[in-house]
């Protein structure tokens, strides 16, 4: 079974050149964390995040100087849609709606009077600027958080259907919607609650979820228990770290989840037990290296590096390429069929000639 055969039904929102929702891949998005007002640096960090398979980059505009950068990476190579993280400023909304940004995300409830949201929705809608609406459990409305105490699942998805209602107002539903916590099971039950509430598509990611590899676990949590179920239409894993590692964290949960548009290489090897008489973890770490190295780690075949005869022909039976390990040497499986014994110090070179092959 593969993701869009449970996939939940979504309106389609088009952000620049691309498109999310209905059927369209799920697409990546980051973060860029430098000062917006630096062009060149706010760029080539940009080029950088879209070298690494970014689809959609975010960039906080806190003021009209900074929405200046907006064009000015159009103009410069940037191929990607750019979103506008907008907190209080509707006057700065309105600027990036003119200055030809791709998407704006904002809480309409933060901005002010009625007035204010139906200029954005206008000119929003004019240009057919989607918005998406950012619902954080550290910045609920007083009223809500009153209301349940903390930041509920229920909270969570009152405030985004509050926010929702704000744009729905003046007939404005080009909409995506994210509710983001930093734990995990809040956000994996919010988003369950709101899939049933709404068709606009859902941006998946837990927010503040740590460094590289703490935030990477959280978010493969988060993200991939919804992406199990069927919901997501956009994810970012956020790390407290560079942003170009949020992108490779992100391919991995898809590439692991074998959902369609984010092929890459997925890796079967064993944990390792006492039958184990080849250096398998070694050998891992060294294979890994060698396919980043030799550009691989991007095809869509599956190799398995196994430590023993118990399970390994097996598991490499069912790869396009594997090996199982013995003692000092390995036997080469080729798509089920045992090809020919290796010794244990040219495995990884032989795995990689043969990757090489299937190109």
């Amino acid at each position: 079974m593969k993701y869009n055969d449970i996939r939940r039904k979504t309106r389609e929102v088009k952000i620049g050149n691309i498109a999310i929702g209905a059927s369209n891949p799920i697409a990546i998005q980051s973060m860029t964390n430098t000062d917006t007002h630096d062009k060149a640096a706010t760029l080539a960090q940009c080029l950088e995040l879209q070298s690494a398979g970014c689809d959609i980059v975010r960039i906080t505009v806190p003021d009209k100087d900074a929405a200046t950068t907006i064009p000015y990476l159009k103009e410069n190579g940037l191929s990607i849609p750019v979103v506008a993280d907008i907190h209080f400023d509707y006057r700065v909304a309105l600027e990036c709606a003119a200055l030809g940004v791709d998407k704006i995300r904002i809480n309409p409830g933060n901005i002010g009077s009625d007035d204010k949201v139906k200029a954005v929705c206008d000119a929003c809608s004019k240009r057919n600027i989607p918005i998406r609406i950012g619902v954080n459990g550290g910045s609920l409305e007083k009223s809500i958080l009153a209301k349940y105490g903390s930041p509920t699942p229920d909270a969570l998805c009152e405030s985004a259907m509050y926010h929702v209602s704000l744009l729905e107002k003046y007939n404005f539903n080009n909409i995506a919607i994210s509710m983001k916590v930093s734990d995990p099971y809040k956000m994996i039950m919010a988003n369950r609650k709101l899939s049933q509430m709404t068709d606009y598509p859902l941006h998946l990611g837990v927010t503040e979820a740590g460094g590289k590899e703490r935030g990477s676990l959280k978010s493969a949590i988060g993200i991939g228990a919804l992406l199990c179920d069927g919901i997501g239409d956009t994810i970012r894993v956020s790390l407290t770290d560079k942003p170009v590692e949020e992108i490779s964290a992100a391919r991995r949960i898809l590439q692991s989840l074998d959902i369609e548009g984010q092929s890459g290489m997925d890796i079967v090897s064993c944990p390792t037990c006492g039958r184990t008489k080849i250096d398998l973890i070694a050998l891992v770490k060294e294979f890994e290296s060698a396919a980043e190295k030799e550009g691989l780690l991007d095809l869509p075949i599956k190799v398995a590096i196994m430590g023993c005869v118990v399970n390994g022909p097996g598991e490499a039976r069912e790869a396009d390429i594997g090996i199982a390990g013995g003692k000092g040497e390995a036997v080469l499986i080729r798509r089920g069929e045992i090809v020919e014994k290796i010794s244990e110090d040219s495995i990884v070179e032989r795995l990689i000639d043969e990757i090489k092959r299937m190109r």
